[in-house]
């Protein structure tokens, strides 16, 4: 598969949506971006879905939008012409397609200001929209879906999650279960400790899927910052450099660790 037109209007879109992950792909071989670039831009259409409208039914109209177009690929039926939808049909087998249906509907907790449940809640919407990510792309890349993923993606998504707790609660939103500096910090020790658990199974992660991985590069440091002082994610202060960044995306892409 060339890079087409379709497949350089998804890298553009994940380069305007998401610039970290993004760069993240960028590190990685050109025959992987081909898989992850039309993947990482259904991430980016659908997470902004709910928040393009404050009309609710329109909303769950645009997600479900994005349920029927990944069910005509996962049914291998005619799909219909999108620039992602249609780069998307190239990559995807059935199961990596009814994996990204996951994606979508977890999105739909994002139309309303209704909080999570309980934790188990919160748990399943990051795996479900992050986890959920690195398997259809592990699938689509090497055929398989190991369990390491589910963990590092959790981990990852965690941390992107937290970083976005501020912008969240300014939206009306009621993001964590539990809010207090104690309870983002367990939160965050959990995540750290999924992402531990990861990293011992990393050999079960094929080398075609690693590049996966990387778009993991910043959990470990944004964890380790919400757990050693949980106030810096109600103050919106997660994060490192743009230097130490790039250094560590250097050196994940260089040793396949993270």
């Amino acid at each position: 598969m060339s890079f087409d037109a379709d497949l350089t209007a998804c890298a553009q879109l994940v380069e305007r949506g998401d610039p970290d992950r993004f760069a993240a792909t960028m590190a990685t071989p050109v025959d992987a971006r081909k898989v992850l670039f039309p993947i990482y831009a259904f991430n980016v259409e659908v997470s902004r879905a709910p928040w393009v409208t404050k009309e609710a039914i329109i909303a769950e109209m645009r997600l479900q939008w994005w349920t029927d177009a990944l069910e005509e690929i996962a049914s291998g039926g005619l799909v219909r012409r999108h620039e992602v939808v249609t780069s998307l049909a190239h990559v995807l087998d059935a199961d990596a397609a009814r994996q990204l249906q996951r994606v979508v509907q977890a999105r739909f907790w994002d139309v309303y200001r209704d909080p999570f449940e309980d934790e188990a809640a919160f748990s399943k919407y990051i795996e479900d929209t992050a986890a959920s990510l690195l398997l259809a792309a592990s699938q689509a890349l090497s055929g398989n879906m190991p369990e390491a993923l589910t963990d590092l993606g959790y981990a990852a998504g965690l941390a992107q999650f937290l970083r976005a707790v501020p912008e969240l609660e300014r939206q009306g939103r009621r993001p964590l279960v539990d809010g207090r500096p104690e309870a983002v910090r367990i939160l965050a020790t959990e995540g750290f400790d999924r992402l531990v658990k990861s990293r011992k199974a990393r050999a079960s992660v094929p080398a075609k899927a690693r590049p996966v991985t990387l778009v993991a590069w910043q959990a470990a440091p944004i964890l380790k910052q919400a757990k050693s002082d949980p106030r810096r994610v109600a103050d919106g202060t997660l994060g490192t450099s743009e230097a130490a960044k790039k250094a560590r995306l250097m050196w994940q892409a260089a040793t396949g660790r993270w």
